[in-house]
């Protein structure tokens, strides 16, 4: 027994473990104890890592879920449907643990059902949790259909398939509102951020790159199954939907820059600022740099180099979200924050535990339509650059 249990214990497991053992001691020092133990949030300061990384990338880097149900659903481009599945489970599973995130950000957590009852539509926040309440649910449905084919449920699937269609819909544009709205939330604070990432384009901003950063999430999320769970990848297709990427990428960087000559910010570019360097650091590992790899047909059909380049919008995005939430308003308050060891500590803990609730999901119910059966179709680093063929 110890020794089928030594077998299975890897290196990166124990990490996987350490990390869920302090998540619950701090789980439990938060909720006894209260926000100011376990954090270093303050009234100059009270919005953190678990509202820049856990709700704002959380949210945007679930998007994969509503840009391949257009793609697949509203424009009707059926090749693209075996990537429409895990995109789905890992935007239901990004959903649930952004709420689960909220959570403990909440000073009162079991008030979150307040806006169900207590509306306030003129606030962007209602809007805001209304819209993420219903996307949950609307994803929650569509992952239902698989659940009621792995049990055979096929009298209920009949149904709930002639209603699937105006649910994929609904979960798009419900995902465009509130995208488009967590970057609302800071238009009412113009005078606390940086120039350089204030603006009153902010919900285009955020609405843009979401789009890129799904179809990224999806190439990412492709890559890395195959490789942990032997699955096939489907690399023509990725191939193809990382021009999306791309296109939405040259938009969005396009769009800010106009936008930084036309305010009257561009002097904040030659700054000898930390808040400059981070802009940089930013537009050229998330933007630019990707950007410039996708545009060349030898690199997307590369499947190394097209991860690689999938690693870097996720990267750069989550830089930006980051930027938006913590260090363009501590450039304003002079305020010094820097989450502590608890703030980390359960926001990793929350990713490890979705990782493994998205590997037991996807081999228990039918969430990978195509099986690798077949080597050629593994992933490999060492693949030719040729664009093979799709089965």
């Amino acid at each position: 027994m110890l020794k089928k249990i030594l077998e299975k214990f890897t290196f990166w497991r124990g990490i996987a473990a350490l990390i869920l053992l302090s998540g619950v001691y701090f789980t439990y020092v938060r909720f006894v104890y209260g926000l100011g133990a376990v954090t270093n949030l303050s009234d100059e300061f009270p919005w953190g890592i678990w509202i820049g990384f856990d709700i704002l990338c959380g949210v945007g880097l679930a998007a994969g879920g509503f840009t391949i149900s257009a793609v697949t659903h509203i424009f009707n481009i059926e090749k693209f449907k075996p990537l429409s599945r895990p995109a789905i489970l890992t935007a239901f599973l990004g959903y649930a643990f952004v709420a689960l995130a909220l959570m403990f950000d909440l000073g009162k957590p079991y008030n979150i059902w307040h806006p169900l009852i207590m509306w306030n539509p003129s606030s962007v926040m209602f809007e805001v949790a209304w819209c993420v309440m219903l996307y949950l649910t609307v994803l929650f449905l569509e992952f239902l259909s698989f659940a009621l084919e792995k049990f055979q449920w096929q009298k209920t699937l009949t149904l709930l398939r002639k209603v699937i269609v105006p649910i994929y819909i609904l979960g798009i544009v419900l995902s465009t509102l509130h995208q488009s709205s967590l970057g609302s939330m800071y238009l009412i604070i113009p005078q606390k951020m940086h120039p350089l990432w204030y603006s009153s384009f902010l919900p285009v901003y955020f609405y843009l790159s979401a789009i890129a950063v799904g179809f990224a999430m999806v190439i990412f999320e492709s890559y890395t199954s195959a490789r942990g769970m032997g699955h096939k990848i489907e690399f023509p297709l990725l191939s193809e939907i990382s021009r999306i990427t791309m296109a939405f990428l040259v938009i969005t960087l396009a769009m800010r820059l106009v936008d930084i000559v036309l305010e009257g910010k561009l002097a904040f570019l030659f700054k000898p600022e930390i808040e400059t360097f981070m802009f940089y650091i930013e537009i050229g590992i998330g933007t630019i740099v990707p950007a410039i790899l996708l545009s060349s047909k030898k690199f997307r059909m590369d499947r190394k180099w097209l991860y690689l380049t999938s690693v870097l919008v996720v990267t750069g995005f989550i830089l930006n979200r980051l930027n938006v939430s913590v260090t363009s308003i501590i450039y304003t308050t002079g305020d010094i924050y820097f989450p502590s060891l608890g703030e980390i500590s359960i926001t990793m803990s929350l990713v490890v535990v979705g990782i493994i609730v998205f590997k037991w999901l996807s081999n228990y119910f039918p969430v990978f339509e195509h099986k690798a059966e077949e080597k050629e179709s593994l992933i490999s680093f060492e693949t030719p650059h040729e664009l093979a063929p799709s089965k």
